[in-house]
């Protein structure tokens, strides 16, 4: 069940949206810290040109396409200032299971916005696409993500030593899930 009319999710805070142009700046901003980028698949500083490209490139992409990625923006309901982005992606042989992600700007951390946005990520994959399943994984590192997930319902269903090459070295990573009728109880 694809998504073609994804446009916007929200809470009283928060909006999960479409990237826009006006998005770009700041979210080359905090994809360029050292820190928010440490536990990442992308390095600092991350280029404007190539935020300008991502950005254009998820503003118009499918919604739950199997086996490709979907990046959204996170923004704040009062004045729509990005704070971060969530991001879904189907898995291509089963795309009733889900792999999430998600990177807030360190200026918004610790306010609340990671469980919320991922919050609202969960209910539109299980109350509007009927997903049966949704992972993540981060390093084990990565203390506040780990928190988060764990905050959300999420259940630990493993942990793979030095199962990443990532930045020079091998790191850990730690496997999360919650089912569809876990996260409606």
């Amino acid at each position: 069940m694809t998504d073609d009319a994804f446009t916007q999710l929200r809470t009283p805070r928060l909006f999960l949206r479409r990237f826009r142009e006006s998005d770009v700046e700041a979210f080359a901003r905090y994809r360029s810290d050292p820190a928010v980028a440490r536990y990442q698949g992308w390095d600092a500083p991350y280029p404007l040109e190539q935020a300008r490209e991502f950005v254009t490139t998820m503003a118009t992409a499918q919604a739950d396409v199997p086996g490709d990625w979907l990046q959204i923006a996170v923004a704040r309901a009062g004045d729509g200032s990005l704070v971060g982005d969530c991001a879904l992606a189907p898995q291509a042989h089963e795309a009733r299971t889900v792999e999430i992600g998600f990177t807030i700007a360190p200026e918004h951390q610790g306010r609340g916005y990671a469980r919320e946005a991922v919050s609202l990520l969960l209910r539109y994959l299980f109350g509007q696409l009927g997903k049966h399943r949704v992972t993540a994984s981060c390093d084990s590192r990565n203390a506040p993500s780990v928190r988060v997930l764990e905050a959300v319902g999420m259940r630990r269903e493993g942990h793979l030593v030095e199962s990443t090459w990532s930045k020079g070295e091998w790191t850990d990573d730690l496997l999360f899930a919650i089912r569809g009728r876990e996260w409606m109880s």
